[in-house]
C-alpha cells in the first residue's frame, strides 16, 4: 500500500501482515524498487495479470520509475479528498497516461477511531459540503463521491450498510456546478490523515517519513 520494504512476514504465520513482524515490530529492509517492479512486469508477462500500478507514490518517486520501466504503470492510488486536493500530482498522472484512484475520498471520517483526526477534520459535517448537499438533495458522502468524479479520479468507498451502498451508486444523476466545485476546492489545506511519518513513530516506534 505505501512505497515502504519491511520484513517479510509469512501470511500462514500473521494474516494480513500490516505493519509489523511476528514480534510486533516493524522493520524496515533495503529494497531495490527498480527490481520490485521487474517482478511486477514479470506478472504481466505470464499473462498472471493485465495491468500493473503504484499507490502513495509521489511526482519524483513517479519520474524515477516512468525512466527505468519496460511497463508503463496504468493506475496511481492516493489519498484523495477536498483536504487533501493534491491537485500537481493528480495532474501530473494525467499527464503521463495514468488512471488516478482516490482513496478516504470522504475524508477524516475512518480515522478518528485511531485518534488521526478530530471532529472538526470530518468532511461530512462541513458546512460547504453539507450547504451543497441540501441544494442537491443529496448526502454530503454522494456529494464528496461525485467531486472526486468530476476531478476525473476513480473514488473507492465501502460500506456494510446497504442503504448507504445504494446511495454510494446513486451519484450519476446530478451534477456539481464549476461555482459548486470551486468551493469544495476551496477547502483543501494539503491534510493528509493516512501519514506513515506521522503514525508510524508513535504506534510502532519506527520512524519512517516517505512524503517530506
Amino acid at each position: 500500500h505505501f512505497p515502504i520494504s519491511m520484513e517479510y512476514v509469512p501470511i500462514d504465520k500473521k494474516y494480513p501482515p500490516e505493519w509489523t513482524n511476528l514480534k510486533g515490530e516493524m522493520n524496515l529492509v533495503p529494497n531495490d524498487m527498480g527490481a520490485t517492479w521487474m517482478a511486477m512486469e514479470k506478472l504481466v508477462d505470464e499473462g498472471l495479470t493485465k495491468t500493473i500500478g503504484v499507490c502513495n507514490f509521489t511526482t519524483q518517486l513517479l519520474r524515477q520509475l516512468l525512466s527505468t520501466c519496460r511497463i508503463r504503470p496504468t493506475t496511481l492510488q492516493v489519498e484523495l479528498h477536498p483536504h487533501n486536493a493534491q491537485n500537481h500530482l493528480v495532474r501530473f498522472a494525467r499527464e503521463v497516461g495514468m488512471h488516478v484512484t482516490a482513496f478516504s475520498v470522504l475524508g477524516a471520517s475512518s480515522y478518528l477511531e485511531l485518534d488521526m483526526a478530530t471532529k472538526e477534520d470530518v468532511l461530512l459535517l462541513d458546512p460547504t459540503v453539507n450547504e451543497i448537499a441540501a441544494a442537491k438533495n443529496k448526502t454530503p458522502a454522494q456529494i464528496l463521491l461525485r467531486w472526486a468524479l468530476q476531478r476525473n479520479t476513480f473514488p473507492l468507498c465501502k460500506s456494510s450498510n446497504p442503504t448507504r451502498m445504494e446511495q454510494n451508486r446513486s451519484i450519476f444523476d446530478f451534477y456539481l456546478t464549476g461555482s459548486e466545485m470551486a468551493r469544495l476546492n476551496g477547502l483543501n489545506k494539503n491534510r493528509r490523515y493516512n501519514d506513515p511519518g506521522a503514525f508510524c513513530e508513535p504506534g510502532m516506534g519506527t520512524f519512517c517519513p516517505i512524503y517530506e
